[in-house]
């Protein structure tokens, strides 16, 4: 090797070792980042959002629903109310004492409903409407760092609990390293085979009184059903109201009284 080849290697070895290294993140970092993106999304009193949900299906029109999500994070409670088309309104969901059930006025009865359950026959399931549990819900190994568009990503797999009941056992996740905002999420069945990808391309944030801080929400996510390709959903989050709502609203009898 000449002397030129030998000062070319040694540049070459320099530029390497001095090249910023991706730091895999410890498990207590990661449980951080998870409790982190929970907390940004809760607001610790109540919270009202309008909601519409454009759905595609394969060799169907496309529908648009609209819907209005209620939900009491001190007390884990949600409730989903459809108000648009005509054919959906009154139809509803809650979830009472970690217990998901729906209501249909036209049958006038209530049911039981699991974490796989496609809110109206959407690709939409509970928890995209809930405030985020990942932390309480999941433990996580990071699988490295990744560009995702003009983001850098921390990647992380999470893997649900045991005795914790969840929409997926494995969920995996890019996470902004800047904004710590979702940029991305893939579940999983625990036979391995990839249920759903989610995308989130914009979020937003509020002031929140009774946090006393900003509270984060996607105005947007994209979902995309994994077995039936060509299944699509879209859920638009548009006007959030954080002011207290009716002591009584997470019952059964109240969302029975809207839709009479």
């Amino acid at each position: 090797m000449t002397l030129k080849n030998l000062l070319s290697a040694a540049v070459l070895t320099v530029a390497l070792l001095s090249a910023p290294v991706a730091l895999a993140l410890e498990p207590a970092e990661m449980v951080k980042l998870l409790s982190t993106i929970d907390d940004r999304q809760r607001n610790g009193g109540d919270y009202k959002a309008l909601v519409y949900l454009e759905q595609k299906e394969k060799d169907k029109t496309d529908a648009v629903r609209e819907a209005f999500v209620y939900r009491r994070d001190a007390d884990d409670k949600l409730m989903i109310l459809f108000s648009r088309p005509k054919t959906e309104a009154g139809k509803g969901y809650l979830r009472l004492d970690k217990n998901l059930w729906s209501y249909d006025p036209n049958v006038g009865k209530w049911e039981r409903r699991t974490e796989r359950e496609r809110i109206a026959g959407t690709d939409s399931r509970r928890a995209d409407f809930d405030e985020s549990r990942l932390a309480e819900e999941y433990e996580p190994s990071f699988e490295g760092e990744g560009k995702l568009g003009k983001y850098t990503a921390n990647m992380l797999t999470l893997k649900a609990k045991q005795g914790v009941d969840v929409a997926y056992p494995v969920i995996k996740l890019w996470v902004d390293k800047e904004s710590t905002n979702v940029l991305k999420r893939e579940e999983y069945a625990l036979s391995g085979r990839k249920m759903r990808t989610l995308l989130y391309p914009r979020w937003k944030k509020l002031f929140s009184e009774s946090k006393g801080a900003d509270v984060w929400f996607p105005e947007e996510i994209r979902i995309y059903d994994e077995v039936e390709k060509a299944n699509s959903t879209v859920i638009l989050i548009k006007s959030i109201d954080l002011r207290s709502l009716e002591a009584n609203l997470f019952t059964k009898a109240w969302l029975e009284s809207k839709s009479r």
